[in-house]
């Protein structure tokens, strides 16, 4: 569903055909199948874009060569009331109107909701047209909305479960640090070694060094893991030496970081878990 006449070469690209397939029966097909003209005031944005902005300077050249050669890829819509909804090709749409075009070319199908967010979920990962967060937000609201698995979401859009599960894990930085990757100030590395640091304080103090310093991936890394064995250190210091040796022993026994927090009387016990189904095998284990 890219708007490029090119196909993509990496592997990687190529094996997000085949979810495509699985969301629409016939989708293999969409290419050679004939479409509609349909009119461009009979249709409207899809409700379930995860994609929330789209470049100036790109839509401009796709506006440019739809002057010279129209549109040479027909668009993906679902009927709608009064019209249709455009599933897959938004920017084609958008740079159409832009060009002076009343009609463009359309293959009708019929999905539901999640077909709807899926498919263009996979337009974007396959032209890699989604900013980490989009990413994110949309795999959370197949979660959320449709009880998707992580498993299920991996196979639908072509990645690996532990890549769905790293991208979901972004939704667990701070705002700021949310906005800072958003906009593309520090990359997915960053975020990922930040997300590593511990507390949202540690975690916010240590970004706004990278973004000021303009620290590499591996730097924060390692800044990373500097703050993590202070943050231990100090915390083992003063901590009972059965409870270290408790929260130790857990750890070991649930897989997990275990924190015991207060005295031997009183205090916080807490698991930390990274995932859907991470949290799912902890409760396994703790309600045996």
């Amino acid at each position: 569903m890219s708007d490029s006449p090119h196909q993509p070469s990496d592997p990687r690209r190529r094996g997000l055909g085949r979810g495509l397939g699985a969301l629409i029966p016939g989708a293999e097909a969409i290419g050679q199948e004939r479409p509609s003209e349909v009119a461009l005031s009979h249709l409207r944005a899809n409700q379930f874009q995860p994609r929330q902005a789209m470049d100036p300077q790109e839509l401009s050249g796709l506006i440019e060569s739809i002057r010279r050669h129209g549109v040479l890829q027909p668009i993906v819509v679902r009927p709608s009331v009064g019209g249709f909804e455009v599933v897959a090709g938004e920017r084609r749409w958008r740079a159409a109107e832009a060009a002076g075009l009343s009609s463009i070319p359309a293959i009708v199908r019929s999905l539901t909701d999640q077909e709807a967010l899926e498919l263009a979920l996979v337009e974007n990962l396959q032209r890699e047209d989604l900013n980490p967060m989009e990413r994110a937000r949309a795999y959370r609201r197949l979660m959320q909305e449709f009880g998707s698995t992580q498993e299920q979401i991996a196979d639908r859009v072509g990645k690996s479960q532990p890549s769905v599960a790293n991208a979901l894990r972004l939704l667990h930085l701070p705002p700021q640090i949310q906005a800072s990757l958003e906009a593309g100030r520090i990359s997915e590395g960053h975020a990922r070694a930040l997300l590593s640091a511990g507390t949202e304080q540690v975690m916010l103090r240590l970004w706004e060094r990278v973004e000021r310093r303009g620290l590499s991936v591996r730097e924060t890394e390692a800044l990373a893991r500097l703050s993590i064995s202070r943050e231990i250190q100090v915390r083992n210091h003063a901590k009972d030496p059965q409870l270290r040796s408790l929260e130790q022993d857990l750890s070991r026994r649930y897989g997990t970081k275990v924190l015991l927090d207060g005295t031997r009387r009183r205090g916080r016990l807490a698991f930390e878990y990274y995932s859907e189904e991470d949290l799912q095998r902890l409760l396994d284990l703790l309600l045996a």
